[in-house]
């Protein structure tokens, strides 16, 4: 029996700290973990030597290079923690990032995506924000925001938020 492949997209927030959660959550539900991130994930949250003793698998930044493997094709994808300049770049149809031109592709192929944001009120009550959750959304891309998804969190108090995120959503939404 095949395994079902998980690509867990993690942008550089907060919640990236605390992937082992997303990580162990997925496991639990049989899920094959390949985590993709962005460069200011791995420069400032995740520890992927630690990553990858959980997943057993190397976390991706960058393309493949030459006898590196492949990753696997992915069953789904989950983006979290999403952040402003992600979803943001992500509709505009930016991809300047292994994760975004991973993104545009998968959104491309039909491949299940829940997308998690991690923002505050100030950067949620910005039209452009809406406008691209809008277009994701009408792209099939289920983005948890607002009822029964991610909560914006006031400025400079997202450690605070961080014990409430909700990964499971996510898991369930591409479930």
């Amino acid at each position: 029996m095949n395994e079902r492949v998980l690509y867990l997209m993690v942008c550089g927030a907060g919640p990236a700290d605390h992937v082992d959660v997303a990580i162990g959550l997925a496991q639990d539900r049989g899920w094959s973990v390949h985590c993709v991130a962005t460069p200011a994930a791995v420069e400032h949250f995740l520890e992927p030597a630690a990553v990858e003793q959980l997943t057993g698998h190397a976390v991706r930044t960058g393309y493949q290079r030459q006898g590196q493997p492949p990753l696997p094709k992915a069953d789904a994808v989950v983006v979290a923690p999403a952040t402003y300049n992600t979803i943001n770049k992500w509709a505009a149809g930016i991809a300047d990032t292994y994760v975004l031109t991973q993104l545009a592709e998968l959104t491309g192929l039909g491949v299940p995506i829940a997308v998690l944001p991690f923002v505050n009120t100030a950067l949620a009550a910005n039209p452009v924000l809406h406008r691209s959750i809008d277009v994701l959304r009408s792209s099939g891309v289920q983005v948890l925001f607002g009822k029964g998804g991610f909560q914006p969190h006031p400025p400079r108090t997202g450690s605070r938020a961080m014990a409430t995120y909700p990964w499971s959503a996510a898991l369930d939404a591409v479930e």
